[in-house]
């Protein structure tokens, strides 16, 4: 994706569920920013500026809905244990990991492990198989977080795309598809019928508009120096990539959320206007580019 960042992926064909991580070589700026009116996130609160962890260790994407955390529970075991993390006591170290989730649970797969009797949910070792996976080719559409993926009424998955700054540096994306609405081949319409393609024939909206699953999660990745403040504005920039590329999108049954991270080991004491305005808005392209890339790949003709 952008040298200094690894990316390992998991998932089981037979829950049709997966797991994406996102683990940087040293720690990172992080911000996030959450649009979708049914979000599922782990320590987004520990990004924003007030907060007192200047940088953060990794970035957890999952399907499973509220199941799905459990994949930054055991990062955060793993990434410990290999002696990542804030040093809180003698060899004791404690990986500050956000993550999001989509919903996949409508999906068709084996969700026996949601009932009584049944066994333990996949993500904990999803996220130990990703873990172990970090580094290896990059792969998308159906694999990770959006393995399970509906994008409308198409599959989604994994896309991802990069561009590079007229100044220099590099921004990329990382997005897992499982959006509520239909993603358009080109710019969405300005007028005419609303798609909503996981609507049964029979429905009602507090029902059927889980069928399926919804959200769109993922990632924007940069070279830039960012502080936490300029990257949680790169964070709301990109996600003018989603309502470039999905119709609706931002619904009540999404919980579309986007982080941004900045590689740099540098911290700046203030940010850049005008870069950061290149940035967000490249970060978008990098954001529809990638939405299209991740229906293209799961929909091969």
């Amino acid at each position: 994706m952008l040298p200094g960042l690894k990316i390992g992926q998991a998932h089981c064909p037979v829950s049709r569920t997966g797991v994406t991580l996102l683990l940087p070589d040293s720690p990172v700026v992080m911000a996030c920013d959450v649009r979708g009116g049914g979000p599922g996130t782990r320590e987004t609160d520990a990004l924003e500026p007030s907060t007192l962890v200047e940088r953060v260790h990794a970035l957890a994407l999952s399907g499973g809905s509220v199941f799905g955390l459990e994949a930054a529970s055991e990062l955060a075991l793993l990434m410990a244990r290999d002696g990542c993390g804030l040093p809180v006591a003698e060899g004791v170290f404690v990986p500050v990991i956000p993550s999001a989730i989509l919903f996949d649970l409508a999906n068709g797969g084996d969700k026996s492990w949601t009932r009584a009797g049944g066994g333990e949910a996949p993500y904990r070792r999803l996220a130990h198989a990703a873990y172990e996976s970090r580094g290896a080719a990059l792969a998308e559409g159906g694999v990770g977080a959006g393995f399970g993926a509906r994008a409308g009424s198409r599959a989604g998955g994994i896309g991802i795309a990069s561009a590079a700054l007229d100044g220099g540096g590099r921004v990329a994306a990382l997005v897992a598809v499982n959006c509520f609405g239909e993603v358009e081949a080109g710019e969405p319409p300005l007028s005419g019928p609303v798609p909503m393609p996981k609507l049964p024939v029979a429905h009602t909206l507090d029902s059927g508009a889980l069928n399926g699953g919804n959200t769109c999660i993922g990632a924007i990745a940069t070279d830039v120096p960012l502080t936490r403040a300029a990257a949680k504005r790169l964070a709301m920039m990109a996600h003018d990539g989603l309502a470039r590329t999905i119709r609706p999108i931002h619904t009540p049954f999404d919980g579309d959320a986007l982080f941004a991270m900045s590689l740099s080991a540098e911290t700046p004491a203030r940010g850049e206007p005008l870069l950061l305005a290149e940035l967000g808005t490249r970060a978008a392209d990098c954001v529809a580019n990638a939405v299209r890339r991740a229906v293209a790949l799961s929909n091969p003709a």
